[in-house]
């Protein structure tokens, strides 16, 4: 079987609002079920793609502080 997992996630969510989307992120982060980290990485795979420059420069330093703090 050729499952391709990313076309699968975006499938999912394809149709979500922000609000859903949302949900989806944060139910995936509480949740804390191993399986939910490829669809997270696929939501921010995205949101890499359609950031410039400086958005990214941000996301780096907000994750660079996050993993000194062990979050």
């Amino acid at each position: 079987m050729d499952l391709n997992l990313r076309k699968a996630i975006l499938a999912n969510v394809a149709n979500n609002n922000q609000s859903e989307l949302e949900d989806t992120i944060v139910d995936a982060i509480q949740s804390g079920e191993e399986k939910m980290l490829p669809g997270l990485g696929v939501l921010f795979e995205l949101i890499w793609q359609q950031s410039d420059e400086s958005e990214k420069h941000d996301m780096l330093s907000l994750l660079e502080q996050g993993v000194q703090q062990g979050v």
